[in-house]
């Protein structure tokens, strides 16, 4: 492979890794539409297009794979390669905690819980993902500690969420505790995959750091 084809090799990595957290984004999102209003036929949708960005991520895992076993690359090309290998784990990641939301809505005959406002709350965290890749394709440092900062606000978020749950679950009346335990349970589970989303994000920036700066700030 020539030195030509071997950065446009880089680029296209980029650019595909890009292009895979705009696709898991947009199922995450469909995924907290589905949790709020219910809609079993989307979430049936989210499971059912898991498998698109399963095969996806092989793809660019391949990818990374080759351009580090056939050109050795060094120093900030040899950051960018493993930065993406790492970034789009966390991006299936998310694939798969969307499609445990839509799990969730499957499981229930209506939203997922009144003491959850599902897409305000995924909202933050799909907020934090978008900033974490905008920062990894701009290669912007200041944008991946805002990402990181960004994290005890949604994990503030998550655990009122959390105390709201169990608040109402234990104001039901002693008739009604099998339902609500069931809504409750659904609603727990629910914050917990918002509140992973965002530690995928805060990985993604953390990785993100790294290959601009050589910064290991956000690692540990």
């Amino acid at each position: 492979m020539s030195r030509t084809d071997y950065r446009q090799q880089l680029s296209w990595l980029k650019t595909e890794v890009v292009l895979l957290a705009e696709l898991v984004v947009d199922r995450y999102d469909d995924a907290l539409t589905a949790a709020a209003t219910g809609d079993r036929w989307l979430a049936d949708e989210v499971v059912d297009g898991d498998s698109e960005i399963n095969e996806r991520y092989l793809e660019l895992e391949a990818q990374c794979t080759d351009l580090i076993a056939l050109q050795q690359p060094v120093a900030s090309d040899l950051r960018l390669i493993t930065a993406s290998f790492k970034i789009i784990t966390d991006l299936e990641r998310i694939g798969d905690l969307a499609t445990n939301l839509a799990a969730h809505t499957q499981a229930g005959r209506e939203g997922i819980h009144p003491a959850v406002d599902v897409e305000t709350l995924g909202g933050k965290a799909r907020a934090m993902v978008e900033t974490a890749v905008d920062a990894y394709e701009a290669a912007d440092p200041a944008a991946c500690r805002a990402v990181a900062a960004r994290d005890d606000d949604l994990d503030t978020a998550c655990d009122q969420a959390t105390q709201r749950i169990i608040r109402s679950l234990l104001s039901e009346p002693a008739s009604d505790q099998a339902a609500a335990r069931t809504a409750a349970f659904r609603g727990l589970l629910t914050v917990r995959d918002i509140e992973r989303v965002g530690d995928h994000a805060v990985n993604i920036a953390a990785r993100c750091l790294y290959m601009v700066d050589g910064d290991d700030e956000l690692l540990y």
